[in-house]
């Protein structure tokens, strides 16, 4: 049965006939993930494209020479592309979506390395039968967007997650594969429920936990503030509308983790206000075990 939902699913039982270097692969969006993407795909395909409405991202991706060709409009690279991936904010990717059977005269893979994935796979379900799509995403970035701090190692030992549509071919799956390999990366395969709940987990709710503690931190209070302070409120530095983007079509699973974490920070909060000493100190002494454990799953 497909998608497997198992990070451990045996990469054997894909066909492996994918040829990443005789890809013509397109990358609309030329930010951080984008354009990250064309510097480590540099040389690894047969044509890298790229386009962005975004002129100071097309002159920096022409200026990096990573591409063949870069420009504002989509339509103007598409028509030479058997690949596209799809790497702007997520609601533009759904847009994208929407247009690409215009843009496209012919068959492509198409893959997007959006934040969210349920959206997205739903709206790629409804894509022509001349295009075969995938979901992925690489869980790597940075609280800075933009072409100017794109890089090649960014996805270096990262997860990425690999989201097959009940419609995606073997060929896009080792596409997919491919392409992860390609940029030093861990395939991961999950459906893409699994994927939201994980993220809104280990990346959405931390986004709002830095955001709040921010807001809430009196100015006169950052005269003292010291590496703490600084790595915890990091992800307040993300850009604001990438991450509108991210909860509004994340926001069933981003609820369901707020809530979680309010009830132990309610629990941290009675046991502070009673007084209660041994209350606490339980708290807090599961933090450095539960922190090791979580990390070594990676």
């Amino acid at each position: 049965m497909w998608p497997p939902t198992e990070a451990d699913a045996a990469e054997a039982d894909f066909p492996a006939d994918f040829a990443l270097h005789e890809a013509r692969l397109a990358i609309l969006g030329l930010g951080l993930i984008g354009g990250s993407l064309a510097l480590a795909l540099r040389g690894q395909c047969a044509a890298l494209l790229g386009a962005d409405p975004d002129p100071e991202a097309r002159a920096l991706a022409r200026a990096s020479g990573a591409l063949d060709a870069v420009a504002a409009d989509p339509a103007a690279v598409l028509p030479n592309a058997d690949v596209v991936v799809l790497a702007a904010p997520v609601r533009a990717i759904l847009a994208l979506l929407d247009t690409l059977p215009a843009l496209h005269p012919g068959q492509a893979i198409v893959l997007d390395v959006g934040s969210t994935k349920a959206a997205i796979t739903a709206r790629m379900a409804a894509l022509p039968p001349r295009f075969d799509p995938i979901g992925g995403h690489p869980m790597a970035g940075k609280e800075h967007g933009g072409f100017a701090h794109a890089e090649a190692p960014l996805f270096r030992d990262a997860p990425f997650v690999l989201t097959p549509l009940p419609r995606t071919t073997a060929r896009a799956r080792a596409f997919g594969l491919a392409l992860a390999r390609a940029l030093g990366a861990r395939p991961l395969w999950l459906d893409a429920a699994t994927h939201d709940r994980h993220a809104a987990a280990i990346s959405h709710l931390p986004y709002l936990l830095s955001l709040a503690l921010t807001l809430a931190t009196p100015p006169e209070a950052a005269r003292i503030a010291g590496p703490g302070f600084r790595s915890t409120t990091r992800l307040a530095s993300s850009p604001p509308r990438m991450m509108a983007d991210i909860l509004a079509t994340n926001r069933r699973p981003v609820l369901e983790a707020l809530h979680r974490f309010r009830s132990t920070l309610d629990a941290l909060e009675t046991a502070l206000a009673a007084r209660d000493a041994p209350a606490l100190e339980t708290l807090l002494a599961q933090g450095p075990p539960r922190r090791s454990a979580l990390l070594s799953k990676r």
